[in-house]
């Protein structure tokens, strides 16, 4: 059975590893996104699963856009049975998509239909989510539309960050691929359709979604500042300059800031972090980046004595 993989982060790197040691397939090439400039030096980089699919000896493609005819003819000289994809990165194009007899598949991070699109671990976590998953899928034309094949329920904990997910989620995924494809490949699934009517996206984030609004409540922007982390992160303006904030404890519902409090407004700076007033409820920051600075723990920062009670952040 011949497989063709698609995939770029590091999430997908876990799936690929459980195809090369399944006994009966070949994974006859990997597919990922160019390699991109990364850091402040702008290093040219190659992806996770470039890299884990050179430790093997793989055909390595790496389109800048796949619909175009010569990526098509490319594809289509592997002569795959079955195209696998997790967190590729691209659209597949109907030429794509009928290439394979056995169809193509998504390893897709959630609980379809449930958070399509690109970013659905973020959102879990922003939303407060308590539980997400990873769903097995036909692919289709539409943006994850596909029927599903099969499910896999993963808890969302209050320490988890989406870092953390994609970890728990990665791993989630290898182990339903592992379980689905002695049925995929026997032709016994039997896929069930999305209901559409139930349909919720996950678009990329954007700028305006990494600000923090502290008019909104303090377990909206914990869940918020845990969504961002460890990219892109939340922040914040401070004397005019971004402030990142990578961590803050969960709110206390107890604590509450005094009446008529602006929020935003710094409450309390000391060796417990950064007491912040917000539309409803006290959020205590605990890691934070200054503008031009590592991050940092908060009491570092509130010691060096320029971030004191009564500043109003955000403005």
């Amino acid at each position: 059975m011949r497989i063709v993989f698609m995939g770029t982060p590091e999430f997908a790197v876990l799936p690929l590893r459980t195809l090369l040691a399944y006994e009966g397939v070949e994974v006859v090439g990997v597919v990922t996104q160019p390699d991109r400039p990364v850091g402040r030096k702008r290093v040219l980089t190659p992806t996770p699963v470039k890299v884990e699919a050179e430790l093997h000896g793989l055909p390595v493609l790496q389109p800048e856009r796949l619909r175009r005819p010569e990526s098509v003819e490319e594809l289509r000289a592997l002569a795959p049975d079955l195209i696998v994809t997790a967190a590729y990165g691209q659209i597949l194009p109907k030429s794509v998509l009928d290439l394979p007899k056995l169809g193509c598949i998504n390893i897709h991070a959630s609980l379809l239909p449930k958070y399509r699109g690109g970013a659905p671990i973020h959102y879990a976590v922003m939303n407060g989510d308590p539980v997400t998953g990873v769903t097995i899928m036909y692919m289709a034309e539409g943006l994850d539309t596909g029927d599903m094949i099969s499910k896999i329920e993963v808890p969302i904990e209050d320490t988890d960050t989406t870092g953390s997910m994609f970890d728990k989620l990665s791993m989630a995924g290898a182990r339903l691929l592992q379980d689905t494809l002695p049925d995929l490949l026997a032709g016994r699934v039997q896929a069930v359709p999305q209901n559409d009517a139930e349909a919720v996206y996950s678009p990329n984030i954007t700028r305006e979604q990494e600000r923090i609004d502290w008019s909104r409540s303090a377990v909206e922007i914990w869940q918020l500042v845990r969504a961002l982390h460890p990219r892109p992160g939340a922040f914040t303006l401070w004397n005019g300059e971004v402030l990142k904030v990578w961590q803050c404890a969960k709110p206390d519902a107890a604590e509450q800031a005094p009446a008529g409090t602006v929020p935003g407004t710094v409450l309390e700076a000391g060796e417990r972090g950064i007491a912040v007033a917000a539309g409803s409820g006290v959020l205590r920051l605990t890691e934070v980046q200054p503008a031009g600075k590592k991050a940092m723990d908060a009491a570092t920062l509130v010691r060096g004595g320029q971030l004191q009670r009564g500043t109003v952040l955000g403005s």
